[in-house]
């Protein structure tokens, strides 16, 4: 007869984390668990499984990718920003921070190849970095609300689903968020991104979410492995949510700092910087560009990405002259600068380096 032992005392043996030990639980990295009512229990004499946080370097190590989608992500300049990464990543260059975070493709990118003794992210959004905090400490409490809206959601027809949607936004909004209401906001914001019009985050100026509902078929609320994964990486990040000057005491020069902030409009239309109430003018890129200045002479190395004025005024040089001195490339990049489909294509960005 198999003898059991609580997650927490398995926690306790093997010197890790509670919480840990229901991810391995779930993950089914240990033989012959099993639930006893939400509670799981191994085997006494089960073995603590291989970290697999200690193989990220091996062939088998798992991809992890955002868990949502962002306004202005970098997922399709990927290549671009490997490609202007700074020597040394991991090795002299052991540290990582993402002042601007967003939906962490550069930052999940450089997790998944590189191993970094210390790694700061931030952001204005509180509830996306609430999301991310919930993915790293509470994430099987996430998994259960999740598969309830999954479940809910693709059960219902077209007209029906539209309004769970608005049912959904305005419960998001009506929550304030807090220690009792944290995974339920994530859950909440990981829905509204799957399923709102063309993935956006968009406030108004009481900072309540109101992009309208998408029409999708078969939208996948989450990927289980992929947040468990999530989780597993984040365990190493420290999650900061505010002003991103609250970055430089943890920035040296060991340090790879990439700015990706709300991007510059290029035009009177083409802006879309609310991801907060709060919104980003010419007086914030400037004082960026000072913080910029302060982390260069700190000796980190620093990328940042913005718009490129030039696209519609070839003699507007304002990051030009903001950034004299260092190194700015134009980039190609897909970018939707007009409303008329016909008036978009390649554009170029910027991309600022001080090495």
């Amino acid at each position: 007869m198999i003898q059991y032992m609580t997650a927490k005392e398995a926690a306790d043996k093997w010197n890790i984390s509670q919480r840990r030990v229901s991810i391995l639980c779930a993950e089914n990295r240990i033989p012959d668990v099993a639930m006893l009512g939400r509670m799981w229990i191994i085997p006494l004499d089960a073995e603590k499984p291989l970290d697999a946080r200690m193989k990220r370097n091996e062939s088998e190590k798992e991809v992890v990718r955002p868990f949502v989608k962002w306004a202005g992500g970098k997922g399709q300049l990927l290549d671009v920003l490997k490609k202007n990464l700074p020597m040394g990543l991991g090795k002299t260059v052991t540290k990582y921070a993402e002042p601007f975070v967003g939906g962490g493709a550069l930052l999940f990118a450089l997790l998944n190849q590189y191993h970094f003794e210390s790694v700061f992210i931030n952001d204005n959004n509180k509830e996306l970095m609430n999301a991310y905090t919930v993915i790293k400490v509470r994430c099987l409490e996430l998994f259960d609300e999740l598969e309830i809206l999954q479940n809910e959601y693709s059960s219902l027809l077209t007209e029906g689903r539209q309004q769970y949607f608005y049912q959904k936004r305005e419960q998001f909004n009506s929550l304030i968020l807090g220690e009792s209401t944290a995974v339920e906001k994530a859950a909440l914001f990981i829905f509204l991104n799957r399923t709102c019009f063309n993935g956006l985050y968009r406030v108004n100026k009481m900072g309540h979410f109101n992009v309208p509902a998408g029409k999708y078929k078969n939208p996948l609320i989450y990927d289980k492995e992929n947040l468990l994964g999530l989780s597993e990486v984040l365990q190493s990040v420290t999650i900061l949510s505010g002003d991103y000057r609250a970055l430089e005491n943890y920035i040296d020069h060991d340090t790879f700092v990439y700015f990706d902030p709300p991007y510059r409009p290029l035009n009177a239309t083409s802006g879309f910087t609310s991801y907060t109430e709060d919104q980003f003018s010419d007086k914030d890129q400037i004082a960026l560009a000072s913080f910029y200045r302060v982390l260069s002479e700190k000796g980190a190395k620093v990328m940042l990405s913005n718009s490129d004025p030039k696209n519609t005024n070839p003699d507007d040089n304002f990051f030009d002259d903001l950034y004299e001195g260092f190194s700015i490339q134009r980039i190609n990049a897909s970018r939707m600068i007009n409303s008329k489909a016909d008036k978009r294509g390649n554009i170029t960005e910027l991309l600022i380096k001080n090495y």
